[in-house]
């Protein structure tokens, strides 16, 4: 009898916490939607910032977010996933391989703005990249590497054992039994895994505000070297550094909702991927 009025009261509080938590995000988005939505219009995707962001539009910023995204898929996404495999298929298991996974894990914990001190040291500073495109996609795929990494494994421990020794049984070799067995059944997890990680480097701010950022350009980047404008440091400064904060309110409002629906569509687009590769391998 004890036994069972202890389980209701851990099942209230766990649904308490899981309704409360879905209130605060819910007036979140309300909040950032009604008041974002009427700052948005064609001019505001499609202009510059004047005034010192307090007219104009964030066509930079979003452009320059787009750059620094791009970036960091093309560099993370592919050492994400290859580690993923060797650290699943290939590594044997020990002390090594534990300590590994150990330190992987621990650095998907680390705040952000650590790994913006990181990469001004190393990338801005010491390889000389200066503040750019390219420091600031090489600092957000250090730190989404950890995540994608993690997806990636579990995506790869889902496939069942006998699938591959079924495959090694046959004859096949140990890269056809991954090539072939393994990858398309973990592809879906390790792409929206991996994808997840993207969106939450898409509204980092510390990483980029050491080693990307610019606050105002006049014309978009031309290389890889240029600084950029980007959404999320955008934001931060009208929200902490302008003079008169009333006065952007509104681009404050509609900068994050830009902000959001891009999120929003990054994770969009790892559900529809997901979708598609569950129809096409089934086991």
């Amino acid at each position: 009898m004890k036994k069972k009025s202890y389980e209701k009261i851990v099942y209230a509080a766990m649904r308490f916490t899981t309704y409360l938590i879905i209130l605060i995000i819910a007036y979140i988005i309300i909040e950032i939607v009604w008041n974002g939505a009427a700052a948005l219009s064609v001019e505001f995707l499609t202009d510059s910032p004047k005034q010192s962001g307090a007219a104009g539009g964030i066509f930079p910023a979003i452009i320059g977010t787009l750059y620094l995204v791009t970036g960091t898929i093309c560099i993370a996404l592919p050492l994400g996933m290859a580690s993923a495999l060797y650290l699943s298929e290939y590594a044997a298991v020990g002390r090594l391989t534990n300590t590994i996974r150990l330190a992987i894990i621990t650095l998907a914990g680390v705040p952000s703005i650590v790994f913006g001190l990181f990469g001004l040291g190393l990338f801005v500073i010491f390889l000389n990249f200066g503040t750019s495109i390219l420091a600031g996609s090489l600092t957000l795929a250090c730190l989404i590497l950890p995540t994608i990494i993690v997806s990636s494994e579990e995506a790869l421990r889902t496939v069942p054992q006998s699938l591959r020794e079924g495959s090694l049984a046959l004859g096949a070799t140990k890269w056809q039994t991954i090539y072939k067995n393994v990858l398309p059944y973990s592809v879906p997890g390790m792409i929206t895994g991996s994808i997840l990680g993207v969106g939450r480097a898409a509204g980092e701010t510390a990483p980029i505000l050491l080693t990307a950022a610019a606050f105002f350009l006049p014309k978009l980047p031309n290389s890889i070297f240029d600084p950029v404008m980007a959404l999320p440091y955008h934001l931060y400064v009208l929200a902490t550094q302008h003079p008169d904060a009333a006065k952007v309110r509104p681009m404050q409002y509609g900068t994050a909702l830009v902000l959001l629906l891009m999120v929003l569509g990054i994770n969009l687009v790892a559900i529809l991927i997901r979708r598609h590769f569950r129809k096409r391998y089934r086991w």
